[in-house]
């Protein structure tokens, strides 16, 4: 059994709160990943489901984010699920919005929730490290407790999309693995592969010389392409003088 925890605060007030993209995420896993429905247990709200072959518990802590750690340990006692099994998606000032890193164990970085889940149940569970930008010290709080802005949704709703798609790559123990299929996933290659590079513009500009109307005649500077529409008057001029010529002499 694998936990799966998302940070936030609980109740329509703090719903859309940049502090709150943890309990995004791990809705949008119970929805594609067709779990239970949501029930009150371990203060806060749990479901179950299958996520690949591995099944897991999604949790969100229903005791505000300073407290998660005490609904996270309720959790983990119950299903005795260790430290390393645990999986927790959470905001993060310092990485630019819409980017996400994974790592096992490490500090809190000042994030409460952090702090207090890593003060029940120890630092050694796994991080989902999901970018809101920092605002700067004097602004932080308003910016967490914030609403996301509307033009947010072009990249957040990709995310949490790709997040979902990718989870099972990261209960498979392979973060490494986890990143590239979650970047796949939000920026798929064109046509299954890399877009191919532009062809030289010199390349592009040189005259096709595949059309057999056009032939190369020597001369002294080289080969100049010579069209046999203009050949053709020419040489039908030099016949007539001949005949010309060939009348006076008759005479």
């Amino acid at each position: 059994m694998y936990l799966l925890v998302g940070l936030g605060n609980p109740g329509p007030k703090y719903a859309s709160n940049r502090h709150n993209i943890g309990f995004m995420a791990v809705d949008e896993i119970a929805r594609q990943h067709n779990f239970s429905p949501w029930r009150r247990k371990f203060q806060g709200e749990v479901c179950e489901g299958q996520i690949g072959r591995h099944k897991a518990l999604l949790l969100k802590p229903t005791t505000y984010m300073n407290e998660s750690g005490r609904s996270v340990a309720e959790a983990c006692r119950f299903y005795k699920i260790e430290p390393k099994d645990v999986f927790v998606y959470h905001d993060e000032l310092d990485l630019a919005p819409g980017k996400v890193k994974a790592k096992l164990g490490g500090g809190v970085a000042g994030h409460n929730g952090l702090r207090s889940t890593g003060a029940h149940i120890g630092n050694d569970f796994h991080r989902v490290r999901l970018g809101i930008g920092h605002p700067g010290r004097d602004r932080v709080t308003q910016w967490v407790l914030g609403d996301f802005a509307k033009a947010d949704r072009d990249w957040l709703e990709p995310l949490i999309d790709a997040l979902a798609k990718s989870a099972p790559s990261l209960l498979a123990g392979d973060l490494g693995r986890f990143m590239t299929d979650f970047s796949h996933t939000l920026n798929p290659p064109v046509n299954g592969h890399k877009k191919a590079r532009p062809e030289n513009k010199a390349e592009q500009n040189q005259p096709d010389n595949s059309d057999k109307s056009v032939k190369s005649v020597k001369s002294d500077k080289g080969a100049t392409p010579t069209s046999t529409s203009d050949a053709a008057p020419k040489n039908a001029m030099a016949e007539a003088l001949k005949k010309l010529m060939s009348v006076k002499k008759d005479n």
